[in-house]
């Protein structure tokens, strides 16, 4: 469920018009529903927090850590941060942000297989919730991070447990080849190694399989396989106190068959890996943020070849402000702003960026549309604007937020002066030209 809809003949987010915030912010432009961010936590939050089998011995419910990688926008961050999210991050930038917006270190997850030192201390002395470690390098690194900064490091390692899903290649991560995580004989080994070790505290394992997990198969293999693990550390004597399950359950992008619900989602990982005795922690990111979010695009003009009939709809937008499209194939609803006739035509949807690949869909059976008209790409509130580049010095898309009846700008766009300003040029263009020697 999302809060856009037509109201008096044109597209809303919740009670504001999609036409005013383009007249009055210019286009491209994304725009957040605060409504629809905070009922898809609540409904995933609920939803686990209801089995009882996935409360921790002191009764805890899981933490449901928000992926600042699929919208770190600061006003984003913190209206789950009021929601009471947590969040899993992937550099230094995403923790201060996850601060800055009001999620108390306590809650804070740092992922990410590439940490660099001064990453990895700063999240110590930022005092976190815990470090995912994906190889035997990066935990070697952590424990001397740790002890240069006198303190004891607290974190679980990431298994890879050769079960990869997703909706696209680029996004499975849970695949044998893929690059994050440890395979499982090593990573029971390096906890064991860890666990007599002054400065490091392991306190359990995780895992993360992929993105836009449509099917519960996979996940529901892979946290058994978790489970089992988990028992194999105990009967080795080792304490486990906490098991991270990632994120990864998709949503729907309005091509694609219904991803399995939340309710079905809880209930599986219940019986998978419930009354472990373990805090559970679990990352989504896109199911949150994906349909909470729509980018909204001027039509420049309609290009028909004479010879073809080929039409392309040339919009505003462009592969820079969302690249999805190009990066991963995928799909976006692409919906008229004002209420839509009947008549239709097919379109290739494109953008001004000098690549082929700046093509949002060919063929696509749209209404028809003229120059000036408005569109709204649907389910843009992940992987969108946190995504955007600023290729062929394009400056931008804003951000707005939305709740109820009032907006504001939650990241304006930047003028071109403000570009050059980031672009500080060497003294030596200014200075006269030295005379040439004949």
């Amino acid at each position: 469920m999302n809060h856009f809809d037509y109201q008096d003949g044109a597209l809303h987010c919740e009670q504001v018009s999609l036409t005013e915030l383009a007249e009055r912010v210019g286009t491209p432009l994304y725009v957040y529903s605060s409504a629809t961010l905070e009922r898809h936590y609540r409904v995933f939050a609920d939803a686990l927090a209801s089995k009882p089998e996935l409360h921790s011995p002191k009764g805890e419910a899981p933490l449901v850590a928000f992926a600042c990688k699929a919208n770190s926008n600061l006003s984003v961050l913190a209206t789950l941060a009021a929601q009471g999210a947590g969040a899993d991050t992937v550099s230094e930038g995403e923790i201060r942000k996850a601060l800055k917006a009001g999620i108390p270190p306590e809650k804070i997850v740092f992922s990410g297989v590439g940490k660099t030192d001064a990453e990895m201390a700063f999240a110590l002395q930022a005092g976190i919730y815990q470090l995912n470690v994906e190889s035997r390098p990066e935990l070697e690194r952590l424990a001397r991070v740790a002890a240069e900064l006198n303190r004891v490091a607290p974190f679980v390692i990431r298994i890879n447990p050769g079960v990869g899903a997703g909706g696209h290649e680029k996004i499975t991560t849970g695949g044998a080849k893929d690059k994050f995580g440890i395979s499982a004989a090593e990573a029971l080994k390096l906890y064991a190694d860890a666990a007599g070790h002054p400065n490091l505290a392991p306190m359990g394992i995780a895992c993360h399989i992929g993105s836009q997990i449509l099917d519960l198969t996979p996940l529901q293999e892979a946290f058994g396989r978790m489970r089992g693990w988990v028992e194999d550390l105990r009967a080795g004597g080792l304490s486990v106190e906490r098991l991270d399950l990632g994120g990864g359950l998709g949503v729907p992008y309005f091509n694609q068959k219904e991803p399995a619900t939340v309710a079905d989602y809880a209930e599986m990982a219940a019986l998978s890996v419930g009354n472990l005795g373990v805090r559970y922690t679990f990352e989504p990111g896109r199911l949150i943020a994906a349909n909470a979010g729509v980018l909204i695009s001027k039509v420049v003009h309609v290009h028909e070849r004479a010879d073809s009939g080929q039409k392309f709809l040339v919009l505003d937008a462009a592969m820079n402000d969302l690249i999805r499209p190009a990066l991963y194939d995928a799909f976006h609803d692409i919906r008229p702003v004002a209420r839509p006739g009947n008549e239709t035509a097919s379109y290739d949807v494109v953008g001004p960026v000098c690549e082929t690949g700046d093509t949002f869909t060919r063929g696509r059976e749209m209404p028809v549309m003229q120059t000036g008209d408005l569109v709204a790409f649907m389910s843009a509130g992940a992987y969108g604007a946190v995504m955007g580049s600023e290729y062929n010095s394009r400056p931008l898309a804003p951000e707005v937020l939305v709740r109820d009846g009032d907006w504001y700008i939650v990241r304006p766009r930047p003028s071109y002066d403000e570009m050059m300003a980031r672009e500080p040029m060497p003294d030596w263009f200014a200075a006269e030209p030295k005379a040439r020697i004949a």
